[in-house]
């Protein structure tokens, strides 16, 4: 992988009416023709997604929304609701305003919907080679702006300088070089399997060994049968095991206790959401029952495979705790149900493909929804018997759910392992 991925990038969301000029900006600000550019309103119809580096903030992805002033029929509705829910994955906001703009009023309304997300934002004063009318005008006497000319490039390394300075220091924490040391050594247990692709290593695996690189740490990666050669062919314990979470048992079975544990899922959900509430929502599910529904959420689209995690094993450990019956609904990619309410438990892979705002966004709505939800690192933890041990690496999330009475739970994992096989 050469590439950062889109889910570790800021996103910077262009947004505005149709013919407001969002496309030639986007070919401004990355000096391509990125983006299709047509006199004709409505020509962006879906989001284009542009990546690009964009100093010193790093990379970035710049996303072209369709006019949000369309309500001329249903295709007009469809493109301003996609639009809008570039909103709940937006860091950034550039709000595009036409220099000949009869009236604002809409501009006003998208400025208010953005500052109830609590999204910074950029007025961008647009198509300054023409006549600037009256209204923007007025308008721009109470406003901060800049003043762009996607035609002549005027303006765009302005406007540059300003996304630099209102974006967020950090969009997301480290994947985990924040918990090692230089010079220790981190052992990363990789099944091939599946689900592993071709030639290369899932998106987690790779984050974890350019983290280890980083922290002047120093990788070992095996696969789960290597762990006990691995092991000793060393002078020294590695200080953190990380494994697949599927083989949870079976990798916690061969490192030694006082070695710290965790998984891939549980390292990529820290990153991109709140870990604290999904190690919470776990013990939810003890509660689970006959005819309940679960949500199993994937931020990644694929193809099923024969065993797969969120398909297929998921659901049958689940299914064997309560003794069948549960309803278990998937939403792969972008798909995210709006009817929350009617699950009593959300499991969501690592979200490794969606960015940080998108994934805590998510967690928002189940937790205004009142439903409980985790992560699949955490839940397979709990059903096999390793959790809280894949808490450890965490030492203030550690101490605090072992100090809390519901603790004892774990006791029911031991009968759910041996009613549930990996």
């Amino acid at each position: 992988m050469t590439k950062t991925i889109r889910g570790d990038r800021l996103h910077i969301a262009i947004l505005g009416r149709m013919n407001a000029g969002k496309s030639s900006l986007i070919n401004a600000l990355t000096s391509q023709n990125v983006a299709i550019v047509s006199s004709v309103p409505g020509t962006t119809t879906d989001p284009v997604y542009k990546s690009m580096e964009l100093a010193p903030i790093g990379p970035v992805v710049l996303i072209d929304t369709a006019g949000m002033d369309d309500f001329s029929d249903a295709l007009g509705d469809e493109r301003i609701k996609r639009s809008e829910k570039i909103l709940k994955k937006t860091d950034v906001a550039i709000v595009v305003i036409d220099a000949e703009s009869k009236e604002l009023t809409f501009e006003n309304s998208l400025i208010n919907l953005i500052d109830k997300e609590n999204i910074p934002y950029i007025t961008v004063i647009n198509k300054i080679d023409l006549k600037i009318s009256g209204s923007v005008k007025e308008w721009i006497k109470e406003k901060t702006f800049i003043r762009v000319s996607s035609k002549t490039s005027e303006g765009i390394e302005l406007l540059k300088k300003k996304i630099i300075e209102v974006a967020p220091e950090s969009w997301e924490p480290p994947f985990m070089r924040d918990l090692i040391r230089p010079g220790d050594i981190v052992m990363l247990v990789t099944p091939i399997d599946l689900g592993a692709p071709k030639g290369r290593l899932i998106m987690p695996q790779v984050k974890a060994l350019r983290d280890i690189l980083d922290a002047d740490a120093i990788p070992l990666m095996c696969k789960e049968r290597e762990i006990l050669p691995a092991f000793n062919s060393l002078r020294k314990k590695p200080s953190l095991v990380v494994t697949d979470s599927q083989v949870f048992p079976e990798v916690a079975a061969k490192v030694p206790v006082d070695v710290l544990l965790t998984s891939f899922s549980i390292l990529s959900i820290r990153q991109k959401g709140n870990l604290a509430e999904m190690v919470q929502g776990v013990l939810s599910a003890e509660n689970l029952r006959k005819g309940d529904k679960v949500l199993i959420a994937e931020s990644c689209s694929h193809h099923p495979l024969e065993d797969d995690i969120g398909r297929i094993k998921i659901p049958r450990w689940l299914n064997a705790k309560v003794g069948g019956g549960l309803e278990i609904d998937t939403a792969p990619g972008s798909a995210f149900p709006e009817n929350l309410s009617e699950y009593k438990l959300v499991v969501h892979c690592g979200a490794c493909t969606l960015n940080r705002k998108e994934m805590l966004r998510r967690q928002k709505e189940v937790s205004d929804a009142n439903v409980a939800m985790t992560n699949y690192g955490i839940l397979i933890s709990w059903m096999k018997c390793v959790f809280p041990r894949a808490l450890k690496p965490f030492p203030e999330l550690y101490s605090m759910f072992t100090a809390k009475e519901n603790i004892k739970d774990i006791k029911n994992t031991k009968k759910m392992a041996e009613i549930t096989d990996i």
